[in-house]
């Protein structure tokens, strides 16, 4: 008889509601672009920590909506540089972010947005990873 793994541990983790998971991935976010502000010289984020959270709110926006929009436009492109569009399309959604809030200043389009494209990728991982491990790792069970 097999057994599934849920009555070999004995628990198991209880599944966040979505709308805890979409509010930890949107701190996770406004970390990730504290990060790039402090790491990055031409990007800064004024206004203190609600406008890391307003500026991660925008952005997620902006993302979900024209980032969903110009991704399968370019998925062809996307598939032929493997994956080199995205940096591109990233850094559009930071130009765009850049434009509507007062909160994020982008000095030049460019090298500063792909450069914040690649750490904002790279900080939100690190970042959403470390949440997980906190928040939902599989309990530890003593045999």
């Amino acid at each position: 008889m097999e057994t599934s793994r849920m009555e070999t541990t004995g628990r198991h983790s209880p599944t966040p509601s979505p709308f805890a998971l979409l509010i930890v991935r949107w701190i996770a976010l406004a970390a990730a672009f504290a990060f790039t502000a402090w790491v990055l010289n031409g990007v800064d984020i004024t206004g203190g920590f609600w406008a890391y959270v307003w500026v991660a709110l925008i952005f997620g926006v902006v993302n979900a909506i024209i980032g969903t929009i110009l991704r399968i436009l370019t998925l062809p492109f996307n598939l032929f540089t493997l994956g080199l569009i995205s940096l591109l399309i990233t850094a559009v959604l930071l130009s765009i972010t850049d434009a509507l809030t007062d909160h994020l200043t982008i000095d030049d389009f460019f090298w500063t947005t792909i450069w914040a494209a690649i750490i904002l990728a790279i900080a939100a991982v690190v970042v959403e990873l470390i949440l997980q491990l906190i928040f939902w790792r599989e309990p530890v069970v003593a045999a």
